[in-house]
């Protein structure tokens, strides 16, 4: 019998992260609170710019962003604020908040993840770092189920999908 494999990536849908930002700016746009704070998100390349006149007003900006984005399925950690802790900035008379898109798994996460799967999951299976993605085989489908239920249960700091199962 041939060997199963799946592969683990990390991907973002472009259209629905554009749908959540136009979906946040509307509400923004439109809520009592918003009100004459300058308050805005948009969508400028690989990154999402929020703004506002106070710091209080650009972290409920993003609040209203990070639900438009959970309500669409796009995962939180998809989101680099380049630190950990998202903080304002301020830029001139306004408050700047820039989180950048994070796609695919770094060799550092990759390595990670490969060791996660070598430690704690069934001993058959392999798992492969082909560029951003990782390859992992088994003869039986029921261990490869098992790793995958391994990692959605571990803390990752990048959103995985598993996709070409086989």
């Amino acid at each position: 019998m041939a060997d199963s494999s799946f592969d683990i990536v990390s991907k973002i849908d472009k259209q629905e992260v554009a749908n959540a930002v136009n979906q946040a700016a509307k509400e923004i746009s439109s809520r009592y609170d918003f009100k004459n704070v300058g308050a805005s998100v948009e969508l400028s390349g690989e990154s999402i710019v929020m703004k506002a006149n106070s710091e209080e007003r650009t972290l409920a900006v993003l609040d209203v962003l990070q639900t438009k984005l959970v309500k669409r399925g796009v995962s939180l950690k998809t989101l680099d604020y380049g630190d950990d802790d998202p903080t304002p900035k301020l830029s001139g008379k306004e408050y700047r908040l820039e989180a950048k898109l994070k796609e695919g798994i770094s060799s550092e996460n990759a390595k990670k993840i490969s060791k996660i799967i070598r430690d704690e999951g069934p001993k058959s299976v392999k798992a492969r770092i082909e560029g951003d993605e990782l390859r992992v085989t088994s003869k039986s489908r029921d261990d490869l189920q098992e790793v995958q239920a391994l990692l959605k249960g571990s803390d990752l700091d990048v959103a995985l999908q598993f996709t070409n199962y086989r």
